[in-house]
């Protein structure tokens, strides 16, 4: 046994190659695209592994590949997008492509398609957390109330106040947390 396999039991050089990064252009309609960049910065998804996820099972992606219609993918407007994918997805994908002689583009094409219901729950997750928030933040100026007549009868050096102090801090700090990732989500409304 080499030394590398000894410090990485289980796994082979082969294992590892599959693992490195490639870069691969595709033609893909903007939606997808789209698709791609939201799921992977709103759920904290890295590219790669998303791809790795959606193009992982060759059955599944052998299957897809006969129900493709090239007439129709022709007719999408497309533009070049470079993503950066492990060797292992890239060579699965071009040995599908090339088994079912289906373009790569347009295995990716529709295999992003299945982001499009985790995209619609999130979207419907999205709308609850606007009502959530609206509800947090009713209770955070309702703690801030309070602050107030607590510091009006206590005085602020109180240590009772200064607890309930630093709590409204760390209140405020979330409002913001929650204010910014709800800014972060409002691409999910035009989706």
């Amino acid at each position: 046994m080499s030394k590398i396999e000894d410090q990485f039991p289980g796994s082979t050089m082969f294992e590892l190659r599959g693992k490195q990064s490639v870069r691969a252009t595709f033609k893909l309609s903007q939606k997808a695209i789209d698709a791609i960049g939201l799921v992977a910065i709103h759920m904290g998804i890295k590219q790669k592994s998303l791809f790795d996820h959606i193009i992982e099972d060759a059955d599944a992606l052998g299957s897809l590949a006969k129900t493709i219609r090239i007439r129709q993918f022709k007719k999408i407007p497309r533009k070049q997008k470079t993503f950066v994918l492990s060797r292992k997805t890239i060579e699965s994908l071009g040995a599908i492509s090339q088994a079912y002689g289906t373009p790569r583009d347009a295995l990716v094409e529709y295999s992003v398609k299945k982001l499009e219901s985790i995209i619609n729950a999130e979207k419907a997750r999205h709308k609850e957390r606007k009502i959530l928030q609206k509800e947090i933040i009713e209770h955070f100026y309702q703690g801030k109330l309070f602050y107030k007549k607590a510091i009006n009868i206590l005085g602020k050096e109180d240590p009772f106040c200064r607890r309930i102090g630093r709590a409204i801090f760390d209140c405020q700090k979330i409002e913001i947390e929650l204010s910014d990732f709800m800014k972060r989500s409002k691409v999910l409304e035009n989706f």
